[in-house]
């Protein structure tokens, strides 16, 4: 298999965007990218686009061709990725498998997603599924793993809610952002209650916003103005769905960041900065220890230590996450992403990790049966 790089990245602010189409935004982002690796529409392979809610909300098919056209990109093979909030780290693992197997020599990935709609509703695993039929709708299955994880490890709530204030506070020196005011962990902890112990501020919001990446083979890489930066390792799992099943980890998380690990050839240890899923609060705990950025059961500890803050041991969520830079699904793994480019290429501004050389990624999307219906890991290196 070819190494990969990546050569461009382009992100639009996360937020509310009434002014702007999904398409438009698409564009924008794809357009920054592009500017970003200076290559020309003449000279990508393969397009990738990420969109859950189009289709849902809009009636678009095929919405990649359409965004990719607004660019300026034609006449190349576009595939339309949805995978839940994977959809975009998908996207990245079908480009880098292209590119690695020699089918392109670049190619374009951009997750879009228009949130901000009065008819959006709840989102959850599927209406069709007879354990949202039953309640167990999104925060509710987060909260369970909650409880557990206190009532086994000894979590507490002042712990959860040292994620949101820690991520707000890296998303205060994100201009990119769709939060930025300071909140404290008591502002956490008497927000509005959504199922306990996670309160409005453990959650977090829907968002307007794309993200681009331009992927190449290493060996054509440097033919292109920007820094390259490597995609050592692109991993896609799903779950098993076998009972019995425990609710504190997700197998299926821990799977695919070992498999990362492996295929990049180094180890935790290796990490400088890191993103993660943050949907909810228990979910950066959990995911730091799938991330065996700690043993299991001392994710609360960590985040109390202040070891995955800016300055810490291992700074997670530096863009803010999603529980403040915002979660517009489809644009969420592609986002993480160009913050790993950003960071390692010493681009990150007030939120840099000073000599970060390794970056990795961890995305998930959806439960089915108490496990994950996908759960990606990316490795950057330079």
């Amino acid at each position: 298999m070819r190494k990969v790089d990546i050569i461009g990245v382009g992100m639009t602010s996360f937020g509310k965007h009434v002014d702007k189409t999904f398409v438009e935004l698409g564009a924008m982002a794809i357009l920054e990218a592009m500017r970003d690796a200076d290559i020309k529409p003449s000279q990508i392979g393969a397009g990738f686009s990420a969109c859950v809610l189009a289709g849902r909300l809009f009636g678009a098919v095929t919405s990649g061709q359409t965004i990719f056209w607004e660019a300026g990109i034609n006449c190349i093979p576009i595939v339309n990725v949805e995978n839940a909030c994977t959809s975009g780290s998908t996207a990245i693992n079908l480009a880098w498998t292209g590119i690695a197997a020699g089918m392109y020599d670049t190619a374009i990935v951009v997750g879009v997603e228009k949130m901000i709609v009065s008819q959006l509703g709840l989102i959850s695993s599927g209406d069709t599924e007879l354990d949202t039929l039953e309640g167990l709708v999104t925060p509710a299955s987060f909260a369970m793993r909650a409880v557990r994880h206190m009532k086994t490890y000894g979590t507490t709530p002042g712990q959860l809610a040292l994620v949101a204030v820690k991520n707000r506070l890296h998303a205060s020196l994100n201009s990119l952002a769709q939060f930025k005011d300071p909140i404290s962990v008591e502002d956490v902890l008497n927000a509005p209650m959504i199922a306990d112990p996670l309160t409005r501020l453990s959650c977090c919001p829907n968002a307007d916003g794309a993200a681009a990446v331009i992927l190449c083979t290493a060996g054509k890489s440097r033919h292109f103005k920007s820094r390259p930066v490597r995609l050592a390792a692109s991993v896609l799992v799903t779950g098993s769905y076998e009972n019995p099943l425990d609710l504190v980890p997700w197998e299926t998380d821990a799977r695919a960041c070992q498999e990362a690990y492996d295929l990049a050839g180094i180890g935790p240890s290796d990490i400088d900065v890191a993103e993660c899923h943050d949907a909810f609060t228990i979910s950066e705990i959990l995911h730091y220890e799938a991330m065996q950025l700690c043993p299991e059961g001392e994710g609360g500890r960590l985040i109390e230590s202040g070891a995955t803050c800016l300055g810490g041991r291992i700074p997670v969520n530096t863009s803010g996450g999603l529980l403040s830079k915002g979660h517009p699904v489809a644009a969420t793994g592609v986002a993480q992403i160009v913050e790993g480019v950003r960071q390692l290429r010493g681009q990150a501004n007030g939120r840099q990790v000073e000599g970060a050389k390794a970056f990795f990624a961890q995305c998930m999307g959806g439960d089915k049966d108490g496990d994950a219906r996908s759960c990606t890991a990316n490795i950057l290196t330079v």
